[in-house]
């Protein structure tokens, strides 16, 4: 079954569609490769997918115990290599609301672990540093 569909538009710029629900995303090449940085690059999905992969992880047992996560933040830092270029690491901040400040040590161990085990991570090269941080 096709997952994704997806068209070149010319101008290092591509359209894909979400076959099941019909969402259309844009990527456009990087500023400092070649692009006119005018929508997310396809390095920057890459990094925003393990990002959102480690927050619904975190979801689903967040869900099971009856926690609230609603409002929980993250924010993501691509750091690209060279030779080849490639995404060398990501820096990844997630930042829980006030009513979460005094969940047990268990619950935040365990959103930890679920965080970083996710599909996304374990997918990716080893050699892709990935700087996970938590703010309770």
């Amino acid at each position: 079954m096709i997952t994704i569909q997806s068209q070149y538009l010319g101008e290092l710029r591509t359209q894909a569609e979400h076959v099941q629900s019909h969402t259309q995303i844009l990527t456009d090449a990087p500023t400092d490769n070649h692009g006119k940085g005018e929508a997310f690059s396809p390095t920057d999905l890459v990094a925003g997918a393990l990002g959102s992969c480690m927050m619904t992880l975190m979801g689903i047992y967040a869900q099971r115990e009856e926690i609230d996560l609603k409002g929980t933040t993250f924010e993501i830092t691509k750091i690209m290599a060279s030779n080849p270029r490639r995404i060398g690491g990501v820096v990844i901040h997630f930042k829980f609301p006030a009513h979460l400040k005094d969940i047990s040590d268990k619950h935040k161990s365990a959103l930890q672990h679920a965080a970083l085990t996710c599909p996304v991570a374990k997918s990716l090269h080893p050699d892709l540093n990935q700087s996970v941080s938590f703010e309770f």
